[in-house]
């Protein structure tokens, strides 16, 4: 019997390095679709396995700090990089910006509650929903954006949910269990959202735009694979797959 654990301890262990992956990418899950495809295209090209993880901003930045393997560190927001690097958890001179992530409104179609600002959000028949401040970037982003405008305190109370990621808010209003959400633009090309949705611009002296970046951790297992990685998804190729799901370019 002994010896028969013994045996299938090895495979299992054996199993585990075979199926190991050559990179390990932390990423903000309003990412998935163009990393989803980056990561096919650089696997096809180098012949290795990618493993993508996605979270909250908060979430995996908080992931590295505890000591989480990961190769490419690839957040919502700026603010998480710049962190990273003065905590000593990513490499300053691989901190590459790739594209914006602006933020809008949100509202299913038809748009029931005719919102059309943000002002509007502070009306008692509006059901609003927000990223949790907390987690994904874009919380705190809209937090940010209604602070600005002098609305938190007004909308505040019309906020029925603050959802972990912002794949969960696109859901929330494709299923019409709110009247409008703060979500990244980007996200209207998401399949999840097509058909399901309208959208109302935040106009740009109101907004707060944000620019996606993307570094290799200083303690990545597989640093040459990391920075190839980081480098493509930072390339004209990455770009046009960026633009192609919906991403505006740095220098709009």
């Amino acid at each position: 019997m002994r010896r028969f654990l013994l045996v299938f301890a090895m495979i299992f262990l054996l199993a585990g390095q075979c199926f190991a992956a050559d990179l390990i990418v932390f990423s903000g899950a309003g990412l998935m679709k163009p990393m989803e495809e980056m990561k096919r295209n650089f696997q096809a090209t180098h012949n290795v396995k990618v493993d993508v993880h996605y979270g909250g901003s908060g979430e995996i930045f908080a992931q590295v700090g505890a000591g989480q393997p990961c190769d490419v560190l690839i957040p919502g927001a700026e603010k998480y990089t710049k962190d990273a690097l003065k905590n000593g958890w990513v490499i300053g001179d691989t901190i590459r910006p790739l594209v914006l992530h602006v933020p809008l409104i949100a509202v299913p179609k038809g748009n029931p509650a005719k919102v059309t600002s943000l002002e509007d959000l502070a009306r008692g028949d509006v059901r609003v929903a927000i990223g949790d401040p907390k987690a994904p970037a874009i919380g705190r982003v809209a937090k940010q954006i209604l602070e600005k405008n002098k609305l938190w305190d007004k909308v505040t109370p019309n906020i029925k949910v603050y959802a972990p990621t912002v794949n969960q808010l696109l859901i929330y209003v494709a299923l019409k269990q709110v009247d409008a959400a703060i979500i990244w633009g980007d996200l209207v090309t998401w399949a999840e959202g097509k058909g399901k949705l309208d959208i109302v611009r935040i106009p740009d002296k109101k907004n707060i735009i944000k620019t996606i970046p993307t570094a290799v951790c200083t303690n990545a297992p597989h640093k040459d694979l990391a920075m190839k990685f980081n480098a493509y998804i930072a390339s004209t190729e990455g770009l046009k797959i960026w633009q192609k799901w919906g991403f505006e370019p740095c220098n709009r």
